[in-house]
């Protein structure tokens, strides 16, 4: 791969110089001009902050038009940018920027009021994101710089600032490090994923090659952190290369928000974790599909064709109405919602990533996938399994390829142990792969459990089965001295609407417990149930932090 990913964003900036950008939903639009301006504004306080290239600046702010302003001004300086997730509790954020050697941090005004200065002394200067207004700086040079940046900016282009006068960093190879992510997995810690350029431009390039209808006139609703690599290829960094219009939610993405956002917007794509979908799918068809009338009439012929025709049409019409598919990624997807959303034939596909891979592993479009699975190696990526029969025996799921992260920043360790001997890519996930070559991915293999005769469980897929069961948000799958536990978060807002009692949701829980054994393996089967008084704790793309309830049983 020859290109160079600042060299295609410079060439979108200058063929789209007029075009809207980025815009904070509700509130500001920048075109691709005013995203310039701002870069080459910021290139100047890099500069004077003594910034040089390969030096890491973080980031950390809620999603804002301004968010995507530094993460480019960091790209095309040559800088490395390191985005943090703000919901990271405040020790989190200090140890990263200190851990990442960041030499700059940019932080959001509702961030920054949690955070202390004096836990982050190697920083140069610390800038609010939201009007870039200094907190600090160790040299009053900077302080004067922004005082006078617009001075110093129309000295620096006296004629005036045009697309001609961009120019970008190019990097030097593909291999040169263009970002460092902290990933916030489910084993507990954060870990400094090293991505090379070479892994940006690839996903950039897979974004172009699988979604050819998008163009400089394409909306995108950003409604994932732009700090996780999910939300920021394929709601931001792929769009900016094409000239598209990003808007960014600014707030908590809850359905409501989500829904009155795609009924302005229109987006034509959706980038969406199954979370999402789940809900919509929960709360806007499971009722309506629960009637005893409406499972009767699914069952006739033509008359299931019509209404299922309707039932597309409304969801069609729920995401605006314009989008040529929802890509679901980040974890692993309700099955009777993924059954369902086939059977109507809703133009939905789910992916397979990680951060370690900026993020894509595999894919295919919504008409060419199969149920279940994760579609098929994305260009440019090898797919192995680690199974003497990886048709039928599930195994590791292992990658080779561009999109590959170079390693853990300052973690030797934690990087050696993630690569095979023979440089394949160790991903934690346990999968297999069919005669047609689409991935089907069983689960962690951190979560599999030994049943008693030395048979596999994978608590995911019981999970599915339990989330499907009436009064449950949620459910985990532990194993308690060598028996099956569910802890079940249940929806006790409804229960109550309902009129059952604590007691009462028990008996329905077992009630569950026993419809979901029924259709599972002796080794498989559920022992016991336990209700957990609030929603279980979380990864930002919304994985169940297991390791916090493993200690539990």
């Amino acid at each position: 791969m020859e290109r160079s990913l600042n060299k295609m964003l410079e060439a979108s900036f200058k063929k789209n110089w007029d075009c809207a950008a980025l815009s904070d939903f509700k509130g500001i639009t920048l075109h691709y001009r005013d995203v310039a301006r701002r870069i080459e504004k910021l290139h100047i306080i890099f500069n004077i902050c003594g910034v040089e290239k390969g030096d890491r600046i973080a980031i950390c702010s809620r999603n804002q038009a301004n968010w995507g302003v530094v993460f480019l001004a960091c790209l095309t300086y040559g800088a490395v940018p390191v985005p943090i997730l703000h919901e990271f509790k405040p020790g989190n954020v200090h140890h990263i920027v200190n851990h990442s050697d960041s030499r700059v941090l940019f932080v959001g005004d509702m961030v920054w009021e949690n955070l202390n200065g004096s836990e982050m002394p190697n920083l140069e200067a610390i800038i609010l994101i939201n009007d870039f207004s200094l907190v600090s700086s160790k040299r009053e040079q900077i302080t004067e710089t922004r005082e006078r940046l617009n001075e110093m900016f129309g000295k620096k282009y006296p004629k005036s600032f045009g697309p001609n006068d961009i120019c970008y960093h190019q990097e030097e190879s593909g291999d040169e490090l263009a970002m460092i992510n902290y990933t916030s997995g489910t084993s507990g810690f954060s870990k400094g994923v090293m991505i090379p350029y070479r892994a940006l431009l690839s996903n950039v390039l897979f974004g172009q090659e699988v979604m050819p209808h998008m163009n400089n006139k394409s909306n995108v609703v950003s409604m994932l952190p732009t700090a996780h690599m999910y939300g920021m290829m394929f709601e931001f960094l792929f769009e900016m290369t094409l000239g598209a219009h990003v808007h960014f939610l600014t707030r908590v993405p809850s359905p409501r928000i989500i829904m009155e956002a795609f009924a302005a917007i229109k987006p034509d794509v959706i980038i969406s974790v199954p979370l999402v979908i789940e809900k919509i799918y929960k709360q806007k068809l499971q009722p309506i599909l629960n009637k005893m009338s409406m499972k009767v009439l699914l069952q006739l012929p033509f008359i299931d064709q019509l209404l299922e025709q309707r039932i597309k049409d409304e969801l069609v019409k729920t995401f605006g109405g314009k989008f040529y598919e929802v890509i679901i990624g980040g974890a692993a997807f309700n099955r009777e919602a993924d059954e369902f959303f086939n059977k109507i034939h809703f133009p939905y596909t789910v992916g397979y990533g990680m951060t370690e891979c900026a993020p894509i592993i595999s894919y295919a479009a919504w008409d060419r996938a199969k149920l279940f699975s994760c579609g098929k190696p994305a260009p440019r990526m090898e797919i192995r399994i680690a199974s003497s029969d990886p048709r039928n025996i599930p195994g590791e799921i292992q990658v080779k390829g561009a999109n590959v992260m170079l390693g853990y920043y300052k973690n030797e360790e934690a990087t050696a142990e993630s690569f095979t001997e023979d440089g394949w890519m160790r991903t934690g996930d346990m999968g297999i792969i069919d005669e047609d070559g689409y991935l089907f991915i069983k689960g962690r293999c951190k979560s599999m459990i030994l049943g008693p005769s030395g048979q596999n469980i994978y608590p995911e897929e019981i999970e599915s089965a339990i989330n499907n069961m009436p009064y449950v948000i949620e459910s985990l799958v532990i194993d308690a001295d060598g028996k099956l536990v569910a802890l079940v978060y249940p929806d006790m807002e409804l229960a109550e609407k309902d009129g059952l009692d604590m007691d009462t949701v028990l008996k329905k829980m077992e009630e569950n417990i026993a419809a979901v054994n029924a259709d599972m393996p002796n080794y498989s089967k559920i022992a016991g149930v336990r209700l957990v008084p609030e929603e279980f704790e979380k990864t930002p793309k919304k994985s169940i932090k297991r390791y916090m309830y493993q200690q539990n049983s």
